[in-house]
């Protein structure tokens, strides 16, 4: 199973008054968003499974692809771990799922499957982590498929 994890792109500052779900993409994050989403419009498998967090900078970001999504209250900010990789079915999705979603979360669950002592891992906005679950002979392997940060799409 493939699972892409996808941070939303540069959103604007909290100010007085706005709740965290209500803020937007900055104008570099716009640009951000469709630059990797053109990217990833060529990779991604045709049934890929497209998953978002309610909040308004994840739809912008997930709007960036031009395909389907879904927009799941479970990935919202503050899910765990555990959330998102029950809303991508993991491991046993018989598609891709791809997540737009928020830190520290998303670099929590690469740390849990990569097995990294640290618990967390960075992802950069409007970064992608590809990680495929593949089975061997003495069990199932987790490798990086690819990472994307916003500087290499084209």
């Amino acid at each position: 199973m493939d699972l892409i994890l996808w941070r939303h792109a540069e959103a604007e500052d909290e100010r007085d008054g706005l709740p965290d779900l209500k803020r937007a993409l900055t104008k570099r994050g716009e640009k951000q968003a469709a630059k990797v989403g053109a990217c990833l419009k060529r990779e991604l498998p045709d049934d890929t499974l497209v998953l978002s967090s309610p909040a308004v900078r994840c739809v912008q970001t997930a709007d960036a692809l031009g395909r389907k999504y879904q927009v799941r209250e479970a990935l919202q900010p503050g899910a765990k771990a555990q959330d998102l990789l029950d809303a991508a079915q993991w491991p046993s999705a018989k598609q891709p799922v791809m997540i737009v979603g928020h830190q520290p979360v998303l670099g929590q669950v690469v740390a849990r499957l990569l097995r990294m002592e640290s618990g967390e891992c960075a992802l950069r906005k409007a970064g992608v982590w590809w990680l495929r679950a593949r089975e061997r002979e003495d069990g199932q392997e987790i490798v990086v498929w690819a990472m994307l940060p916003p500087e290499l799409a084209s």
